[in-house]
């Protein structure tokens, strides 16, 4: 019997899954690494300790399921995106800490371009907006910043890559400089349109084309393991970044599906099926898969603080020990008691593209307990779920009957519910909450003959609750004003 191999490389851990036939987990491994704040705004990881926590994780999890190199048919990967990492092709060695993608150190580089009158172009061609978040300013900011980078760039010494490439890189002993359109189409250099890296947006960013990979497919022959890795060579023939990974994963396969991931952020991805929808609310156009020659696509909002938060209270205020913590002490108070909290920890994101704000406690009381605070909290993922949501329902004019959700805070029965509440509709949470890695085991396993057909994934996903909507509109419609008040509190906190 064979299994699908599927590494998880997100912003905050590096997890691996053996997926078995039936689409159920038979071992899986994690392990956190560091998050660097050099100054305020700057995020970054150690690409190095990314790499060995994942192939360390990738050991163990073959232990854990009692299986050995020879059992993977195939191995499919999924990753935190935007994340940029720049190495040395000869020795492999990063010339800088990777770039998180939650780092706004490039936010005036992107308003000069704006006040320059680019970002139109970037958004024709690229379906996103001109934001720190994406990765073309953060490998300028590097090869600016690195001495002799560019110089070594230009003369094809360096190599670029999401962190998916990263990993293709080394775990094919250097053979493979690959990236598939999933997370090319999050760089701001790549023509989701063409399907091809853009010379004009390169210019304007002062690129050189020779550290950029080759894109290709999700599901195919990627590259193979070196066998001094897992004692053999396997196939890696699935890639995808994270929130595309997680479409798939959750059978999203018909336009006007959507999904939404509760990670370190939210990501909300509808299917738009093979048509590059442009946007009118400020949200994304994102390639979503590439298989053959058939490309699909997705509108995109995303939320770069959402489970995030419930970390900082652990870590950051101690007010909480683990992180399972946040629902039972949630749920000890009726509600947030008027409470707001709007986590804009590295400015906002979807549809309010504010790299200024900051993050913000309002509504305060000498009634106010830190049950009200972690409600809030809870709360204010919600809310940003929600403003995400309305944007994509007014961008597609498809009215969303669903909502499939994933990630480790749909565990939470809570905040689920609450969601629910917000947008109106039902939310459906699957059996299997590992999404992200299943739609990577998914594209893998489709390449190699594992599993057939997406007919044959669509029967495998069965739903584990479904929370239906029962808060009065009028009290919802109150919240949401009391939201936008507290938005408007936190948006351009700082001065750009």
């Amino acid at each position: 019997m064979s299994y699908i191999l599927a590494l998880d490389q997100g912003t905050t851990s590096s997890r691996a899954l053996v997926f078995n036939h039936d689409g159920s987990v038979r071992g899986s491994a994690q392990k956190e690494f560091r998050q660097i704040f050099p100054q305020a705004g700057w995020i970054e990881h150690d690409p190095r300790e990314i790499l060995a926590s994942q192939t360390g994780v990738a050991a163990e999890a073959l232990i854990r399921a009692g299986v050995s190199a020879r059992d993977i048919a195939a191995i499919g990967i999924t990753n935190q995106r935007e994340t940029t990492v720049v190495w040395d092709r000869a020795t492999g060695m990063p010339v800088y800490n990777a770039i998180v993608w939650q780092d706004r150190r490039t936010a005036a580089h992107c308003d000069q371009l704006k006040a320059a009158g680019s970002e139109p172009l970037f958004t024709r061609k690229t379906g996103l907006v001109l934001d720190a978040y994406f990765s073309g300013t953060k490998l300028h900011w590097i090869l600016a910043n690195v001495p002799g980078a560019r110089e070594k760039a230009r003369a094809g010494k360096l190599a670029f890559g999401t962190i998916d490439t990263w990993l293709i890189w080394h775990l094919s002993g250097g053979k493979s400089h690959y990236t598939d359109a999933s997370n090319a189409s999050r760089t701001l250099l790549y023509n989701i349109h063409e399907g091809c890296w853009d010379e004009e947006l390169l210019e304007i960013l002062d690129i050189p084309r020779a550290v950029l990979p080759e894109v290709g497919p999700s599901s195919g022959m990627i590259a193979q393991t070196a066998g001094d890795l897992f004692a053999g060579n396997i196939p890696i023939t699935g890639v995808a970044g994270d929130q595309q990974a997680a479409l798939f994963g959750q059978c999203c396969f018909q336009p006007g599906m959507v999904k939404n991931t509760y990670g370190t952020g939210c990501f909300m991805l509808m299917n738009t099926g093979t048509q590059a929808k442009a946007s009118r609310n400020r949200l994304l156009t994102t390639a979503a898969w590439t298989r053959g020659r058939t490309a699909s696509y997705a509108l995109e909002g995303g939320v770069f603080v959402g489970g995030a938060v419930v970390q900082w209270l652990r870590d950051g205020l101690g007010m909480i020990r683990t992180s399972a913590e946040i629902e039972p002490l949630a749920a000890s108070v009726a509600d947030s008691d008027g409470v707001y909290f709007v986590p804009a920890f590295t400015g906002l994101g979807a549809p309010h593209w504010d790299p200024y704000a900051r993050g913000t406690l309002v509504g305060l009381t000498r009634g106010t307990t830190r049950a009200h605070i972690a409600r809030a909290a809870l709360d204010g993922i919600a809310y940003q779920v929600a403003d995400v949501l309305t944007a994509m329902q007014a961008d597609a004019a498809i009215p969303v009957t669903e909502l499939r959700v994933d990630g480790g805070a749909a565990a939470n029965d809570l905040l689920m519910q609450f969601q629910a509440d917000l947008l109106g509709v039902p939310v459906v949470r699957p059996r299997q909450l590992e999404s992200t890695a299943q739609g990577a085991a998914y594209l893998a396993g489709l390449a190699v003959g594992y599993w057939q057909d997406e007919a044959e994934i669509t029967s495998l996903w069965k739903a584990d609750r479904t929370f239906e909507p029962s808060m009065d509109a009028r009290r919802r419609e109150a919240m949401l004003a009391g939201w936008a008040k507290a938005l408007g509190r936190a948006k351009q906190w700082e001065e750009p």
